[in-house]
């Protein structure tokens, strides 16, 4: 099969299209003959290998899986030994070990069937930066009824869904984002938009939950900008010191918020297909959408992923494998 790989960690330079050998799914997983797979933020933090601490998980001399990719959607052509949730050729999108590939295996936990109303261009586009949002705002924000809520990047591929989301939970919402994006951040649903070019968003206005997935503003702008008993959820943050960037924003956070009133919060997504089910439904009734960017063929993703390191992603880049395959793309 043909799949995006590398063996070193580095820039988009290191990341290869080859052939490689189709893996086989072991217990509890499924083969996907992949249609289409999206670029996230961790495709980047996982082929740098950056901050350099994930290597001591991840492979420290060289990466252990060398097929990058996460986000997916494609036909379950194989089940592994216990598998009875999905039959062969069911259409299902989640997370798998290296969807940047014609074929790749993944775990039935994180795997949902698509519904109709989604092409896979659309399904890829969700699992990853959607299932993030949703954490953030219901298990992280803990968003109620009537809330004030503030994205920070509402045009991103988490901030995206961030807002619709949001909206859905009843929370009154404010975006943040660029003068080219203003428009799209109200087609999302959001009430009031900052063109941060333009406009200061810490201009004295409180809000109940700030979901920021830039995080380059100051610790004490953000917990300025909260209402008492409000919550501050990190999701971005930099990039510039290798070593342990974001990590150094996070214990910051942690020091700065800690025996106040406030609350920052960070933390780790984790698929699971209940949640997927849950996105699903929200695009089923027409409540939930997938801003997709660009749609590029397999060769150009090292170029993505590099670019999707920059943090100024405008929704989602999708791979569409599917047309790749077949010469229509």
């Amino acid at each position: 099969m043909r799949a995006i790989t590398h063996d070193r960690y580095g820039e988009s330079d290191v990341l290869v299209l080859r052939e490689a050998e189709t893996p086989t799914p072991a217990a509890g997983e499924v083969l996907l003959h992949v249609a289409a797979a999206a670029v996230n933020p961790l495709d980047w933090h996982m082929s740098t290998g950056r901050p350099y601490f994930l290597r001591l998980l991840f492979g420290f001399r060289q990466p252990r899986q060398q097929v990058r990719g996460a986000d997916v959607c494609g036909r379950v052509v194989a089940l592994g030994e216990g598998v009875t949730e999905f039959a062969i050729d069911d259409r299902v999108a989640g997370i798998a070990n290296g969807s940047f590939a014609d074929y790749a295996t993944a775990r039935v936990a994180n795997l949902a069937v698509v519904p109709d109303v989604l092409s896979d261009l659309e399904a890829a586009a969700i699992p990853l930066a959607a299932t993030t949002a949703l954490q953030a705002l219901r298990d992280q924000g803990e968003v109620a009824d009537g809330q004030r809520v503030l994205v920070i990047g509402a045009t991103g591929g988490v901030g995206s869904y961030a807002v619709q989301l949001a909206v859905v939970m009843g929370a009154e919402v404010t975006g943040v984002c660029s003068t080219a994006n203003v428009a799209l951040a109200r087609s999302l649903g959001a009430q009031a938009v900052i063109d941060y070019t333009t406009e200061e968003w810490a201009d004295g206005t409180r809000y109940d939950v700030i979901i920021d997935s830039v995080g380059t503003r100051s610790l004490s702008a953000c917990r300025r900008a909260l209402a008492a008993g409000g919550t501050y959820v990190m999701i971005g943050g930099p990039k510039s010191n290798p070593w342990i960037d974001p990590l150094g924003r996070v214990l910051a956070g942690r020091l700065r918020f800690a025996f106040r009133s406030r609350r920052f919060r960070q933390f780790t997504a984790v698929i699971r297909a209940d949640d997927l089910r849950v996105l699903f439904g929200h695009v089923e009734a027409g409540h939930l959408r997938p801003v997709i960017d660009r749609q590029i063929p397999l060769a150009h993703t090292p170029q993505a992923i590099r670019q999707c390191g920059t943090g100024h992603a405008r929704g989602k880049t999708v791979v569409d494998i599917a047309a790749d395959r077949e010469g229509k793309s």
